[in-house]
């Protein structure tokens, strides 16, 4: 990033079948979406494939978009324990992928995430989505999976403002 250019944020929502990506520009208040989308591997391929499939596909998004820093939401407990420890794996490969291209990378709770964009910890699904599009316009309508890394993106944006403010009083 040189000094004048706005710092670009990739956000991670992970997920076994559907991983949301989404970036974002942070340019002092300002917010811009820069790309969005989803990376679903086929289900019929072996466990490790897919995972090597999402690392793959997660490199290729930051060699195009170029982000300074990433952003992946923490994984939540499930009933099912296998099911929890699989996202668990498709969580790995969302912070290898970016700490490997040399970026920082942050983790949020989804409850973090949702107080940042909707301003409460509890909101839904459709309540993100909403807020996504009233936040960056420009990103259109998205999937839950791409609403969800925008806000996760989103979100570091914030903590990073928090930081530097509380780091220069």
């Amino acid at each position: 990033m040189t000094p004048n250019q706005p710092l670009r944020i990739l956000g991670l929502d992970p997920g076994l079948r559907r991983t949301g990506w989404g970036v974002v520009t942070i340019d002092g208040m300002r917010l811009g979406h820069v790309a969005h989308g989803v990376i679903a591997p086929k289900e019929t391929l072996p466990f490790a494939e897919r995972l090597l499939f999402l690392f793959e596909e997660i490199s290729q998004v930051i060699a195009a978009h170029r982000p300074d820093e990433a952003a992946v939401e923490e994984t939540f407990v499930n009933v099912n324990a296998s099911s929890t420890l699989k996202l668990g794996h498709a969580r790995a490969a969302c912070l290898i992928a970016p700490a490997r291209a040399g970026l920082s990378v942050a983790e949020y709770a989804p409850t973090v995430v949702k107080k940042a964009v909707v301003g409460t910890g509890g909101a839904d699904k459709a309540q993100v989505g909403f807020m996504i599009r009233r936040l960056l316009p420009t990103a259109g309508d998205t999937t839950s999976d791409a609403a969800d890394a925008l806000a996760v993106a989103i979100a570091h944006a914030h903590a990073r403002k928090t930081r530097t403010i509380r780091g220069a009083a």
